[in-house]
């Protein structure tokens, strides 16, 4: 049945309609730079449809993993050759000024996805031979290096960006590792508008180190107690070179301001990258966080032989303990059932590609620690975010074996078998518990926010 077409209507503009192995495939009319967007993805990926299309509309790809598009794009998958009309949005949502903070593979993967979704980006590095670079070639010279990047991304440094900068962008993206958040933010936040604040999203993961903050709090910490409550955090399964090659995605948007959740929300919304909006912050971040930990789990077993009943059982129970643990703190249970908890502790915990997996599976192939750190390539927060968790576990007084068995591994010297031994051999306990005391850490942040605990 391929090449199969109807026309239907959006924004009053005549558009083809394709089915083919029980997908709809809608294309309409666009700008210049939407076709060389659709030519470009169709190209890399070899799945052009040559059938005929109306002469007003553009050109449609199907792939049979995947649909690529910039918006002029919909699709939905059909069990049946029934056609449902598609919910399609009346407006457009307005296009932003995007500054994102971090270059790394994550910033790049984010900043090409907002770039390609019309919004103008400036990307922020910190090493003047990546600005060059990138702006000569539309390429990460370090990271992802196969993609062509948008041409809607601007990249600007080494100095920080101006106050001047600063004050025309409607959104600030933040993409750097956790331990350098407070840093960034105290050279940020003499350029910041008060009267008129853009918004601000953060979508690294972990705890400081040093003070076993949460990113909300540094925020509070260093750009005042308003900002933070305006913050917004994006945490789910995302892999960055999945989100490059327009695979579909899907997150989790936080905010204590429900607004500003919704904006990002808009911003960053597309066919290909679906977002959840919630209320839950504080559960948000210590779900992304604590993943990690559980990752390096994961992996280590993998290397040390183990197979797919350990897998499931670690994730498992990393899902029951970090449920606990985030209980404990004063965020809902809930959140950890969502994108952002079991949906990205999955991924990290089943795939070769994570850096924390990584971090295990090179640990139980009997590497030291010191060498995994110097060749990885990049951050495994994993690794710094266990040092801030094991404080807050001893804080609560919390049960949490599996966590406090990778902190023993990793800077209390244990013997990695003697370790696993420990574990199998505690006694039986019941599956399912939740602290009967629990929320003093986040009550004490919400006064510190100005918030009712």
């Amino acid at each position: 049945m391929t090449g199969t077409f109807c026309w239907v209507s959006y924004y009053l503009l005549p558009a083809t309609l394709y089915y083919t192995n029980n997908s709809f495939i809608r294309a309409s009319s666009g700008s210049l730079n939407q076709l060389y967007m659709l030519r470009y993805i169709a190209i890399r990926r070899n799945n052009i449809v040559n059938s005929k299309p109306h002469p007003r509309a553009s050109v449609v790809l199907y792939s049979h993993h995947t649909l690529f598009s910039r918006c002029s794009i919909r699709s939905t998958s059909l069990s049946t050759a029934k056609f449902t009309m598609l919910s399609l949005p009346s407006t457009p949502p307005p296009k932003s000024k995007i500054l994102v903070f971090g270059a790394g593979n994550f910033g790049s993967c984010l900043a090409d996805h907002l770039g390609d979704s019309d919004h103008e980006v400036f990307m922020w590095s910190r090493e003047a031979r990546f600005v060059e670079y990138f702006n000569k070639h539309h390429r990460n010279p370090d990271y992802l290096k196969d993609h062509q990047f948008s041409t809607n991304i601007r990249v600007v440094g080494p100095e920080i960006p101006s106050e001047e900068m600063m004050k025309q962008m409607d959104v600030l993206l933040f993409a750097i590792p956790t331990q350098g958040v407070r840093e960034t933010l105290i050279k940020l936040q003499h350029s910041l508008d008060h009267a008129n604040l853009p918004l601000m999203i953060f979508v690294n993961k972990g705890i400081e180190t040093d003070t076993q903050a949460l990113t909300l709090e540094i925020i509070a910490d260093t750009c005042g107690s308003e900002i933070a409550r305006a913050a917004t955090f994006i945490s789910g399964p995302s892999f960055a070179k999945e989100i490059v090659r327009r695979q579909p995605t899907s997150v989790s948007v936080a905010s204590l301001t429900e607004s500003q959740a919704k904006k990002a929300s808009e911003i960053f919304h597309q066919p290909w990258f679906r977002c959840y909006t919630g209320s839950d912050p504080i559960g948000l971040e210590l779900a992304g966080a604590l993943k990690n930990v559980y990752a390096i789990a994961t992996g280590l077993a993998d290397g040390l032989g183990f197979e797919n009943n350990t897998r499931a059982g670690l994730i498992t129970r990393g899902l029951a303990e970090m449920t606990r643990i985030g209980t404990a703190y004063g965020a809902s249970p809930l959140t950890f059932l969502g994108l952002a908890g079991v949906g990205d502790l999955f991924l990290t915990c089943s795939s070769p590609t994570s850096r924390n997996y990584t971090v295990g599976y090179r640990l139980g192939k009997g590497e030291p620690l010191e060498d995994i750190i110097k060749t990885l390539g990049s951050v495994a927060e994993g690794v710094t975010t266990v040092k801030g968790l094991k404080k807050i576990i001893d804080e609560m007084q919390v049960s949490a074996p599996l966590a406090n068995g990778i902190y023993a591994l990793l800077y209390e010297g244990k013997d990695l078998h003697e370790g696993i031994q420990e574990l199998m051999c505690r006694p039986p306990s019941r599956e399912l518990d939740l602290p009967e005391k629990a929320g003093e850490p986040a009550k004490r942040l919400m006064q510190k926010l100005g918030l009712d605990a």
